[in-house]
């Protein structure tokens, strides 16, 4: 039997030439997957470094040292906080925010809510996945205090279920992964309009125009084909400014900033393959030993433009906000300390039942009422065993959850929600686990 010949063997210009449409939309998928994968294991290690920590006889210290007051004043114009929150939970989590828009741009334009058919199973089972742990949140805590975190169990953590999949092997279906991906986007989309909408206080309507003229000059910019990294920095502070005075919260700016990203490029590849056959015909015929100023400045706008803002920039911060920013977060929101009292507070159990049950069964209901409908269809290769062990592992809400926590609750409920968050949150992950590996033990083999 032949077998293909390997790259190394290739002609030299072949290699120069670019991947199918395939393979260039595949490969995005498979490197994301694979930074949420290793991230996973690095969030999950700090949050048992947080965990011990607050448990511990360094508590006074761990609690001491996130609320580091911190302190910028320019005029009149100052922000004050402390290193928990105002650094880690609203600068640095801007970023994470911003690259989720990334992401959700990405899966609009060229993923699976792309096309209409496609997106309305994971759509439809992120909207059962967000109704059902608020509905069971609100059943259980009504007449309490604490009803301000309905929003709490609404959320899924991307990084932690991939890498539960990853630990199951390669006999979980591509499609249920891209599922599950697709329904953490949608997940997010529906968590940040509930912060937007629900978890914003004092609005200043002066504050949100400039951030809405902040927004519509990153857009004119875009439209003019300004590609100045650092023009986009500059008007993306001034946004994340006017939207904390505004009394939305500040990671909102980081979305709607990633939304507005250009998802196209300048240079085609059949225009860079020019570029590297003319700068090599030049060579050729004048024997020069080496290239131009003038050529290398031409060849690096062609490479650098061949490829959109939108993934250039995904592939920059995507690893920074893996193994940084979303670490940081845990190590900074998961130290709580965690005794028979809390594990046992209404709002903590309204917490882990909406994770632990809430989510696979609004997940599990919607979806099979979409296929019943003829909505929908399971993704080749996927059962409704993997469909409830998928859903359960979605009630891993981790660092959305913690995130919402932190705005809906007051200080004497917060440790409970945060609880709450990490118990259903590991009940989701084992019980996911298990029917998993029995419905893949029982999938027939393709």
């Amino acid at each position: 039997m032949a077998h293909p010949p390997s790259p190394a063997s290739r002609p030299a210009f072949a290699r120069l030439l670019p991947d199918p449409p395939v393979r260039r939309l595949v490969r995005p998928l498979a490197r994301f997957l694979r930074i949420e994968s290793a991230s996973g294991a690095v969030l999950l290690a700090c949050t048992v470094v947080a965990l011990v920590l607050a448990n511990s006889p360094a508590a006074g210290w761990y609690h001491a040292f996130w609320h580091t007051p911190l302190r910028l004043q320019v005029g009149p114009f100052a922000l004050a906080g402390d290193l928990g929150h105002l650094a880690v939970n609203d600068v640095l989590m801007t970023v994470f925010f911003f690259v989720v828009g990334l992401e959700i741009k990405r899966e609009l334009v060229a993923g699976e809510l792309q096309e209409p058919r496609k997106a309305v199973l994971p759509v439809v089972a992120a909207v059962g996945g967000m109704l059902a742990p608020a509905a069971v949140y609100l059943a259980l805590i009504a007449g309490k205090p604490g009803g301000r975190g309905w929003g709490i169990p609404m959320a899924t953590d991307i990084a932690f279920v991939v890498g539960v999949l990853t630990l199951l092997g390669r006999r979980v279906p591509l499609g249920l992964k891209i599922l599950l991906l697709s329904l953490a986007i949608a997940d997010d989309i529906g968590a940040v309009l509930v912060i937007a909408v629900f978890y914003s206080t004092g609005l200043h309507p002066f504050m949100l125009l400039l951030a809405l003229g902040g927004l519509c000059l990153a857009a004119i910019l875009t439209e003019l084909g300004v590609r100045s990294t650092r023009v986009y920095v500059l008007v993306g502070v001034g946004v994340w400014l006017a939207v904390y005075q505004s009394g939305v919260h500040p990671t909102v700016a980081g979305v709607l900033l990633g939304l507005l990203t250009p998802s196209g490029t300048w240079v085609s590849r059949a225009a860079l393959r020019l570029a590297l056959t003319d700068v090599a015909a030049g060579l050729r015929d004048d024997g020069a030993d080496e290239v131009g100023a003038e050529d290398l400045r031409l060849l690096s706008f062609a490479a650098r433009e061949s490829v959109s803002p939108l993934d250039r920039l995904e592939t920059q911060l995507h690893p920074w906000v893996g193994f940084v920013v979303m670490p940081l977060f845990a190590l900074a929101n998961a130290g709580v300390e965690v005794t028979p009292a809390a594990l046992t507070d209404p709002v903590a159990v309204a917490v882990a039942l909406g994770l632990f049950l809430g989510k696979p069964v609004g997940i599990v209901l919607t979806s099979w009422l979409a296929v019943r409908l003829g909505l929908a269809e399971l993704p080749r290769g996927v059962t409704w065993g993997m469909m409830v062990g998928g859903g359960a592992l979605a009630g891993i809400g981790f660092t959305m959850s913690l995130f919402v926590a932190g705005l809906a609750l007051d200080p004497e409920h917060l440790a409970a929600g945060k609880v709450g968050t990490l118990t259903g949150s590991v009940c989701g992950a084992a019980v996911g686990v298990v029917i998993l590996a029995v419905a893949l033990r029982r999938a027939p083999r393709e």
